[in-house]
């Protein structure tokens, strides 16, 4: 396989990112250095400043190792604007995988999850380790799972929203844009975008929720 860069690593969530790339049998040619602060690669990985990327690295796929929607597509866009125009998609090798399974670009699966039949996983999704994502499941663009999470079947999750660490939605749930589910949520209907619901059953505490961290997702 061909390497692929790391885009932004002051999160530390990048080391997973690495350790998947490992799992696959994937190079890490590099991790780009896009903040100040600590970098979560291990030392073997070469750190590249991003205001002195080498010319031979814009011809590989980048993967954005970023939890929050927001910050994940602000890496995309500054990794564009840098010369970066491939999305690298990383599926943890002991992840169970249908094969009916769709996949955008720029998609990470963490160690662990399971992805069911014709579930459709759009660009730039994140699913977090020991996920279970059923059937006829779609997840739309710069969405993110928590670890443990498990969505039942025909659930829709919307741009940019998050669904916390073991949260459980109930089939046929749709969770709207840039909505966030709480930790160990259990939701049996429906939640508008922008809200934020916790608990079991799931209540909304919010409906005005400018996104997970307080930073939203453009739907337009």
């Amino acid at each position: 396989m061909q390497p692929l860069v790391i885009f932004g690593i002051g999160s530390p969530i990048a080391i997973d990112f690495e350790e998947t790339c490992r799992r696959l049998g994937i190079d890490i040619a590099a991790a780009i250095k896009n903040m100040d602060g600590p970098s979560h690669v291990s030392s073997d990985v070469p750190v590249v400043d991003s205001a002195s990327i080498p010319g031979h690295l814009l011809n590989l796929g980048v993967v954005l190792p970023m939890f929050t929607p927001a910050h994940r597509k602000t890496a995309s866009e500054e990794s564009s604007r840098l010369g970066f125009s491939r999305r690298g998609t990383l599926i943890d090798p002991t992840s169970a995988v249908a094969k009916s399974a769709t996949f955008g670009s720029g998609v990470f699966v963490n160690a662990g999850c399971t992805i069911g039949g014709a579930a459709s996983l759009h660009d730039f999704v994140f699913i977090n380790r020991g996920a279970s994502i059923a059937h006829h499941c779609v997840i739309e663009a710069f969405a993110s799972l928590g670890p443990a999470a498990v969505l039942a079947g025909a659930v829709r999750i919307g741009r940019g929203a998050v669904v916390g660490a073991g949260a459980v939605i109930l089939p046929g749930i749709e969770i709207g844009a840039n909505a966030v589910v709480g930790a160990g949520a259990v939701v049996t209907r429906s939640v508008l975008p922008a809200c934020v619901v916790v608990g079991n059953p799931a209540r909304v505490v919010s409906e005005s929720n400018a996104g997970y961290n307080g930073l939203s997702v453009s739907t337009a």
